[in-house]
């Protein structure tokens, strides 16, 4: 008797969309299938041990480099392999959601790289996880535009050789997608958006002369980075294009990634690109892990944390030291200022802080950098610029003068600020309106002049988690309480209705999204992530 045909994937309680079945083709399901019953297992026991691991940091209060794989790091023979052409020069990348004209603008902004962005600059409704596809594959075959309903202005793609070079970013391996199931269990958001991104554009993009590059979020660890490598070697193999044609760019966004920075690019050495220093989800991270740790631990307003603070400076150094001794690419952090066209004086000081990041980014090392608009485009390039000159990078700058200890990273304490009862309204402020924009399927969301995307929402939540549990007292005498939290809310969300009108209130999900950040704030068992409760409401 042959063996029964392997059960296909079902699209389950998803209203049709245009064009989808140029995106949900069979082939391109019956690969995703695939992934999904070679990798999803894996992926499974992975979060476990993500589980385990933070019960471990729970008990010691510390985290260190790992003793089993001291051989890796001792190690000097060994490095990524080499850059392809598209990926030489990155000395600006422009990051956003793969919506129709900001890919139109992110490919036309003079950056060298465009993020794509699927996951926290993306909310993942269906129809922005299937028709964010169709845009990338329209702009690959030029025959995208877009016309404003409102202004009417009309958006067309530059001449090929103007235009950036893409770098993909799938959801983290928390997510599942509810829409796609095999056997009535869904599929990894993860695994959905790289493989239709890669089943249909991976050759499209070779005869480009570019390939599949993506940027891998939210890992924790090397087995993590291992389990991504064995996936692309499995989905080269599938498509037939040659071993090596995958570059991935691994975001050390996480503190337990920190450790393990060698690692990672060790386990990707064949597909490896670079590693990029992710602010707002490493701030997260370590709240997340430390959260039980005492004051020590206690973080104070994130805008008081900046680059310089000594234990993000000891995670920026150590990034640029790891990768170039490796022959990788050190990417530097966003800079989220919106200019603004209306106000000279926001602008100003936008241009200056974003200057001052980028030349101290470019002068430590970094081969490139992430702005969030097209206008802060030619600020991040002149910074590079000025250092760079015709070089594409500086991986010659060892950085050999850094050494990080294990403590350094985790010297949270080292920072002479404190939290602020402004720090917890603006917590609140951001939260509030960064859920409700999620919970109507944006997920980059302009908010007092900065761009802001679900780790935005992480760390102003878990910040208020950590305040109430650790109970600061703030300057103005008041305790860091639930009550507090929630008064805090409940002025909020009326300013917020007295500001934009009862019929705009009425209309959007400002209720829903306050409540949903008190649960996340308040609930004493600390949800893993922000999304994961989201997710369950987002229609």
């Amino acid at each position: 008797m042959s063996a029964p045909a392997p059960s296909t994937l079902a699209i389950v309680d998803a209203e049709p969309l245009p064009r989808q079945e140029e995106v949900l083709t069979d082939a391109a399901l019956a690969f995703v299938a695939e992934l999904h019953r070679q990798f999803t297992p894996r992926r499974n026991e992975l979060l476990a041990r993500r589980g385990e691991r933070r019960a471990e940091i729970a008990r010691t209060s510390t985290l260190d480099f790992l003793p089993e794989t001291a051989a890796v790091r001792a190690d000097d023979s060994w490095k990524v392999a080499p850059a392809p052409a598209a990926l030489s020069d990155r000395r600006v990348e422009i990051t956003g959601p793969t919506d129709r004209k900001m890919t139109i603008n992110a490919l036309n902004s003079g950056a060298k790289v465009w993020l794509a962005d699927f996951e926290d600059a993306s909310a993942p409704t269906w129809e922005n996880v299937v028709l964010g596809q169709l845009n990338l594959t329209d702009a690959y075959e030029r025959r995208i535009d877009f016309t404003d309903p409102k202004s009417g202005k009309t958006y067309a793609l530059k001449a090929a050789d103007e235009l950036a070079t893409v770098v993909m970013r799938p959801r983290g391996w928390h997510l599942e997608e509810r829409h796609l199931q095999l056997d009535g269990v869904s599929v990894p958001g993860a695994l959905v958006d790289f493989g239709l991104y890669f089943f249909h554009n991976a050759q499209r993009l070779i005869d480009l002369g570019k390939g599949p590059y993506f940027y891998l979020p939210k890992t924790e660890s090397h087995l993590e980075a291992r389990l991504w490598n064995d996936i692309f070697v499995f989905a080269q193999d599938y498509v037939g294009v040659p071993q090596g044609t995958v570059r991935a760019t691994v975001l050390i966004e996480t503190i337990t990634a920190a450790y393990e920075m060698e690692e990672i690019l060790y386990e990707l050495r064949d597909h490896a690109s670079g590693l990029n220093a992710g602010r707002w989800d490493y701030l997260f991270s370590i709240v997340k892990n430390f959260r039980d740790g005492g004051a020590k631990f206690v973080l104070p307003d994130r805008n008081a944390v900046t680059m310089t603070a000594p234990f993000m400076r000891a995670y920026t150094e150590l990034l640029v030291r790891t990768c170039h001794k490796r022959g990788a690419h050190a990417i530097g952090g966003m800079a989220a200022f919106i200019p603004s066209r209306r106000d000279a004086e926001v602008n100003k000081v936008a241009f200056e802080k974003v200057k001052a990041d980028k030349d101290r980014e470019a002068g430590d090392g970094f081969d490139g950098s992430w702005v969030a608009h097209p206008d802060l485009v030619p600020i991040a390039l002149a910074s590079f610029d000025a250092v760079l000159g015709e070089k594409p990078h500086q991986k010659d700058r060892l950085r050999e003068d850094v050494s990080v200890a294990a403590g350094d990273l985790i010297a949270i304490d080292s920072l002479d600020a404190r939290p602020t009862y402004d720090g917890l309204r603006n917590a609140v402020a951001v939260g509030i309106r960064y859920i409700e924009a999620w919970l109507r399927g944006l997920g980059a969301v302009a908010i007092f002049n900065l761009m802001e995307d679900a780790a935005t929402a992480e760390i102003s939540r878990s910040q208020i988690w950590q305040w109430i549990n650790a109970d600061v007292v703030f300057e103005n005498g008041e305790h860091a309480t639930a009550e507090l939290a929630r008064k805090v809310a409940a002025e909020e969300l009326a300013a917020i209705r007295e500001e934009i009108g009862e019929e705009t209130f009425t209309a959007g999900k400002w209720q829903q999204a306050h409540d949903l950040l008190l649960q996340v704030s308040l609930d004493q068992d600390y949800a893993d992530f922000l999304t994961l409760p989201a997710y369950e409401q987002l229609r």
